[in-house]
């Protein structure tokens, strides 16, 4: 199998599907399309439209067939490696599991918007300040909040539906942005966002993604350029 994916620092998408297979142990090829300016005529678009309709990565591709959307990925590695486990084994588990997989994939807007993933930020200052500017990113996470907190107290743990699965993977790209913006949570919800910046596969992610010294203007909204090395 391959995996096509975008910069490791700002793509949020494509970091799922590569921490479910990297983490699950499936062998697999990653093959990385370098964003540019995004415009239609450019390089990332062009070589994105030859992969998926959209023009968008992740895609996965296993031998003809192409999977060009992060979520129907998860689902045809739960069906291609079902001793994988990927969604939970009890069944009011994985219908909660994929209720909030649900949520993350098709909401949270505002948060998304106000804060990107960027591996590389380190400014705990803009999230408090922000927050405090836009409302609907408040909500969005105290939403988050809920979720992680009511999933880990009802829950068998030490994930948020037992065993590490999809919705953990869902929920990765949110942590990095807690982390990178500084943006406050439950002690119970922090516990989980440390555990999974902890996970090896998220850690050798992240460390790919520092050392690629790129800047995309689209995905800096508080900076101007780069970090000075």
């Amino acid at each position: 199998m391959r995996l096509y994916i975008g910069n490791k620092n700002y793509s949020s998408w494509s970091l799922r599907p590569w921490l479910l297979l990297r983490h699950a142990g499936i062998p697999f090829e990653e093959v990385k399309l370098r964003f540019d300016d995004m415009a239609p005529a450019g390089r990332f678009k062009q070589e994105a439209l030859r992969l998926s309709p959209t023009g968008r990565v992740p895609v996965l591709e296993d031998g003809a067939l192409r999977v060009w959307d992060s979520l129907a990925i998860s689902e045809y590695l739960t069906e291609r490696f079902p001793d994988k486990q990927l969604w939970p084994a009890e069944v009011q588990l994985r219908a909660r599991a994929r209720c909030v997989v649900a949520e993350m994939h098709g909401g949270f807007a505002a948060l998304r918007k106000a804060f990107p993933m960027n591996i590389e930020l380190h400014a705990p200052e803009i999230g408090p300040r922000v927050l405090g500017q836009q409302p609907a990113a408040a909500a969005d996470l105290a939403r988050i909040d809920q979720i992680f907190s009511s999933a880990l107290s009802e829950g068998p743990g030490p994930w948020l539906f037992g065993s590490f699965g999809i919705a953990d993977a869902y929920f990765a790209p949110v942590a990095s942005r807690i982390r990178s913006y500084g943006l406050p949570l439950s002690a119970a919800s922090q516990t989980f966002v440390t555990r999974v910046l902890a996970l090896p596969a998220m850690q050798a992610w992240t460390q790919e993604a520092l050392g690629e010294h790129e800047f995309v203007v689209e995905d800096e909204p508080y900076r101007s350029g780069p970090v000075a090395e």
